[in-house]
């Protein structure tokens, strides 16, 4: 079996010229559009535009950072109101955080429903694949959940080390290796919690979209896959990562060339769906052509059937 990166990513560009621009219909774009931007609800990033305040700010001690989250502690604890109020709106944020996923998890296959049979529908996916999608934003919650834990604790045992280290040796050069060390640790976590995420999107989703099941029965079947082609599946991920950068620095370049008017665009966040479609069409376009690489079991896209003898027709 041969894994190819470059043809897939070819047949989806294919595949996105010919149902965005042949014939092209704005009206379409729209709708796609909008199941594209439910979709990537739960990926939403920052614009990470640097805040120059960090850089006037350089009387910052070692000591002001590690003994942050005690000081931060013994400041609420003598403030119960503000205590009150910061639980309250983190209460606020979390649900927020629950519909926003929530919607997401519907979203993803409402897009995937459209990409895969070049349509540009909303309520009939919406009602078509509740089921699956509420099972998928079970899954995607739970490893949230989960990476968030990670995170926690992980950042909580440097502080505790550092500090530590920090009253035994009385030096902040001391600090230096091990912060360079933390700061890996944190970015392989980053690595691997957005790797899963990659597998549950481009993949899992798709094998629950063609055989209607659970996310944990998508998860046994893919596992098997998994296991035996994990360095394809790797390279997937690093392929991907190559693509947003270059789709990344596009979008600078193109913003810079119009005086920042592009964006301003971008950062309406549906508008930002909507222009960035054949962008993202495309590339769920590629995991799915990608996927069907490893045999009839994981076909996506319906097949057209070949003409039959003696002059007959079939429905495609």
């Amino acid at each position: 079996m041969r894994i190819q990166y470059f043809q897939p990513l070819s047949r989806g560009i294919e595949r996105m010229k010919k149902d965005l621009f042949k014939p092209f219909d704005l009206g379409k774009w729209f709708v796609i559009g909008f199941t594209a931007f439910l979709a990537g609800f739960g990926e939403m990033r920052s614009s990470g535009i640097p805040n120059s305040g960090f850089r006037r700010r350089s009387n910052i001690g070692v000591e002001d950072v590690l003994y942050f989250p005690r000081k931060a502690w013994e400041w609420l604890a003598g403030h119960p109101g503000w205590a009150m109020l910061i639980c309250i709106g983190l209460c606020l944020l979390f649900v927020i955080g629950l519909i926003f996923a929530w919607l997401s998890s519907r979203g993803k296959f409402m897009f995937l429903d459209n990409v895969v049979r070049s349509q540009a529908k909303v309520s009939e996916s919406w009602r078509e694949y509740k089921r699956e999608g509420n099972s998928f934003f079970l899954w995607s919650f739970a490893l949230g959940l989960i990476v968030l834990a990670t995170i926690i604790a992980y950042v909580t045992y440097c502080f505790m080390s550092f500090q530590a280290l920090y009253e035994k040796t009385g030096s902040s050069q001391a600090l230096l290796f091990p912060a360079i060390l933390a700061g890996a640790g944190f970015i392989a976590i980053a690595i691997l919690g957005n790797f899963f995420s990659v597998l549950l999107r481009d993949f899992i989703v798709p094998i629950m979209y063609r055989d209607r099941i659970s996310t944990i029965e998508a998860i046994q079947k893919f596992s098997v896959l998994f296991s035996s082609y994990f360095i394809y599946f790797l390279g997937y991920a690093l392929f991907l990562l190559a693509l947003w950068v270059a789709v990344t620095m596009s979008v600078v370049v193109i913003g810079c060339a119009t005086c920042c008017i592009g964006f301003i665009i971008l950062m309406i966040p549906y508008i930002n769906a909507v222009v960035l479609l054949p962008i993202t069409y495309a590339i769920r376009a590629f995991s799915l052509e990608f996927l069907e690489q490893f045999g009839p079991g994981y076909d996506i896209f319906p097949k057209p059937e070949l003409n039959p003898p003696d002059g007959q027709t079939l429905a495609v």
